[in-house]
């Protein structure tokens, strides 16, 4: 049995993975840890595990995590995870690092997008990034995963089949994507409060987006060039999901039915990458580590779309297909 430990366990990601380890037939939560002011008994923090986990919320003691943990789920914020991961690894434990501390290999697009120093650029360049469906090999023997952002994972998996088979121009891709209001995060805030966000619908980060060097990274390893793309995300008055639609110059003239036998094959043995003859809805994924995934043409445009939950495969859903790679399980354990 794996024994997991949560670092950052009070927040939304944190609770999500709770979660999917209680139906994991090969790992459990054993330690989990927040901030003094965030702690207490998890029933008490969560409602919904009421009966279900008796596990306490805890300040931190890297002595008791090394003690109890195999592998631990580092469910911290950006800038700040840097600061835990280099101990925990020092320790012997896998760590699957949920922040955008080790994503990106550039150090200084890193520090111009997150506005902070690099700490730890000694295990920057071993983090394997914790994409399964195009960088499973390298999971596999990893001990340091980045878990993706949730908007890169839908747009990397949108276009994918079409930047490995060299379809379309890589000068002039358009992300376009909106998700629901749990991408925030679990703080409240002004902007995201319920008055605010009810009936509301807006764009933020416009052209300044901290996923967006994260998608043209993913991508120019996909394509094996450089891949210029404008990000524009979107926050929309609904609780989890996320839709992604890329629009793409093609190299040639294709039709719609050669792109789904292109995506069909591409994806046809990846349990979690569905593709749809329509397009997606993140309805039909919320609460699951599925990807829906759509393409088709239009005026002479390709347009792919993708759909996932953001907090399951956008997050804590693909952190444990990680973790089930890392320990050579079938990587559906607990997320079917």
């Amino acid at each position: 049995m794996i024994r997991v430990a949560i670092i950052g366990a009070s927040g939304y990601t944190g609770a999500e993975s709770i979660e999917i380890l209680l139906r994991h037939p090969a790992a459990k939560p054993v330690y989990l840890t927040a901030l003094p002011e965030e702690c207490g008994p998890l029933a008490e923090v969560f409602g919904q595990f009421k009966g279900r986990c008796d596990l306490h919320i805890e300040p931190l003691d890297f002595n008791k995590l090394a003690e109890l943990a195999d592998v631990v789920l580092c469910c911290l914020p950006h800038k700040v995870s840097m600061g835990f991961v280099p101990r925990l690894l020092d320790t012997g434990l896998k760590v699957i690092d949920f922040s955008a501390d080790y994503r990106l290999k550039d150090v200084a697009v890193y520090e111009k997008f997150y506005e902070v120093k690099h700490t730890d650029k000694r295990n920057l360049p071993h983090a394997a990034f914790g994409l399964p469906e195009l960088f499973r090999e390298q999971i596999k023997t990893a001990k340091l995963v980045a878990n993706p952002g949730c908007y890169p994972t839908g747009a990397a998996l949108a276009i994918a089949p079409l930047l490995k088979n060299g379809l379309v121009e890589t000068k002039s891709v358009i992300v376009n994507a909106v998700t629901g209001v749990s991408g925030a995060g679990r703080n409240p805030s002004s902007v995201f409060h319920f008055p605010n966000m009810n009936e509301n619908f807006f764009a933020y980060g416009i052209g300044s987006h901290r996923h967006m060097p994260e998608i043209e990274q993913i991508a120019g390893q996909i394509a094996n060039t450089d891949v210029n793309i404008l990000f524009q995300p979107h926050v929309g008055p609904f609780n989890r999901g996320i839709l992604s639609t890329v629009y793409c110059e093609p190299q040639r003239e294709l039709g719609s039915d050669e792109l789904l036998k292109l995506y069909r094959n591409f994806y046809h043995s990846e349990h979690f990458v569905r593709v749809l003859d329509r397009a997606p809805a993140v309805k039909d994924v919320a609460g699951t580590n599925y990807c829906h995934v759509y393409a088709t043409v239009a005026k002479g445009k390709v347009i792919c779309l993708s759909a996932i939950d953001n907090l399951v495969k956008g997050a804590s859903g693909q952190a444990i297909q990680n973790m089930n790679i890392i320990f050579g399980l079938d990587e559906t354990l607990g997320l079917k």
